[in-house]
């Protein structure tokens, strides 16, 4: 334990902000990180721990606070579609769509031509039509929010029917049943967790029945004695009963009006023109999954109960801004131009392994002591769960993975590793073109950190 003697060591905060390194930085960043430094430096004292250099401390605490938190990293983990790393990377068309749209003003709800005020979704809703086939949509901020605005708009005081064996927990907290009550709606859960029949749904419904939900089950599969209910006997059922069937498509994959046929057909993913065209009513699905886009919530389907969903007063509360609509438009428009097998997900998905080995063993020859494996991956974000993706992946060598990934994490850039069998591994599958330097760099400085730094 420390002495009163020891604890008269500590420098005054008015010294420190005296200190160079903090006297030309803003005084509420400089003032908050000097008292952070000598809290931790009191602290260290208490615990018998040497002093340490607090102005030092303090100058890289402040340092910390003026960098923004919201940084770029470099994706080695080899998932295409990683929600914490903000799902698909845009497109450069897309990427240059946002950046001519934020240098100035735009026309976001301007009709050039006329001079009159346009429609916010001008952009995005005749390439949606066309692409899913819809007589009409529009697109909110993500797809829970497009889940949301269904219910409240179409069923809210009424009842919508939902398979048991779908009412999952997509994410952090986005689960079925809650989003159906925030809605305002009831929700009715039919036939068992494996199995449930179009009958169901018919003895479930009643006059107060709003809708009929079916929910892609995203990050799971359930395999042996399963059935879902048929859809052509659920729509068959809703056009006799009156009652809408909308689908929680997901992953947002576009087909064959949008060159997406391969990837359907490989990985089994049905696509929103698909669902459509069997007779769904509304389907709801994410920009930034398959799609391929930036995080966005899309409504398609029937023209009355979509200009439902524009007319409600929540739509607005959940609409896009522009900067989210310019690079929304500029995906669609490669859907429209046939270049979608360009889009950086659609890529990552199609990447040849023997391609991927190539790419993992240059990477391995910049990295003293790597070696290169044959593994698989994953692609993420609820989309198209449980299908491996085979790839190579460079094996970093070291004894304590877990540090040697936070110091790749802290690095100059951030590098995002995943660990697997007692060590961190590099898939290049997410490792962006021109990016192979800097990875290499980056894990060079991280391995010759001392190990006691790490992390």
């Amino acid at each position: 334990m420390s002495s009163s003697a020891d604890l008269s060591r500590l420098p005054p905060v008015h010294e420190l902000l005296a200190d160079p390194r903090l006297a030309d930085l803003p005084r509420p960043v400089a003032l908050a990180a000097a008292r952070d430094a000598v809290d931790h430096a009191r602290d260290a004292l208490r615990a018998g721990r040497p002093l340490p250099d607090v102005a030092a401390d303090a100058a890289l605490r402040a340092r910390d606070a003026l960098r923004p938190r919201l940084r770029g990293v470099i994706n080695a983990t080899g998932i295409p579609i990683h929600t914490n790393l903000g799902r698909a990377p845009l497109s450069p068309a897309a990427r240059a769509a946002v950046a001519e749209v934020a240098a100035g003003y735009s026309n976001v709800e301007l009709e050039l031509d006329t001079g009159k005020r346009g429609g916010r979704l001008d952009g995005v809703r005749a390439p949606l039509q066309q692409l899913c086939a819809a007589e009409d949509a529009l697109a909110v901020n993500n797809n829970a929010a497009a889940t949301l605005l269904v219910l409240t708009a179409l069923a809210r005081d009424r009842e919508v029917v939902v398979s048991r064996g779908e009412l999952v927990e997509i994410g952090g907290s986005f689960r079925v049943p809650e989003v159906v009550a925030a809605g305002g709606a009831t929700l009715v859960e039919v036939g068992a967790t494996n199995r449930t029949r179009v009958t169901d749904f018919a003895h479930a419904t009643t006059e107060r029945t709003a809708l009929y939900l079916r929910v892609h089950p995203s990050n799971f599969r359930m395999e042996g004695f399963t059935e879902r209910p048929d859809r052509a006997g659920l729509v068959a059922l809703g056009r006799e009963r009156g009652v809408p069937v909308v689908e929680d498509l997901g992953s947002g994959l576009i087909g064959r009006l949008g060159g997406g046929e391969a990837l359907a057909a490989e990985h089994g993913e049905e696509s929103v023109d698909e669902v459509l065209a069997a007779g769904v009513d509304l389907v709801c699905f994410s920009g930034d999954k398959l799609l391929g886009g930036p995080q966005a919530g899309i409504i398609a389907g029937r023209a009355d109960l979509v200009a439902a969903c524009r007319r409600h007063p929540l739509y607005r509360a959940l609409r896009l801004d522009k900067l989210v609509l310019a690079a929304l438009e500029a995906t669609l428009l490669q859907y429209i131009r046939g270049d979608a097998a360009d889009l950086p997900v659609h890529r990552m998905l199609a990447a040849d392994p023997a391609l991927l080995r190539r790419r993992a063993q240059a990477l391995a020859r910049e990295i003293p002591g790597a070696r290169v494996e044959d593994d698989v991956g994953y692609s993420g974000g609820g989309a198209l769960p449980a299908r491996q993706l085979p790839t190579a992946v460079v094996v970093l060598p070291g004894d304590d993975p877990d540090a040697l990934a936070a110091a790749l994490r802290v690095g100059e850039p951030p590098v995002v590793a995943r660990i697997a069998r007692g060590a961190v591994r590099l898939d290049p599958r997410t490792v962006l073109p021109g990016e192979e330097d800097r990875l290499t760099a980056a894990v060079r400085a991280a391995l010759a950190a001392p190990a006691g730094t790490r992390g």
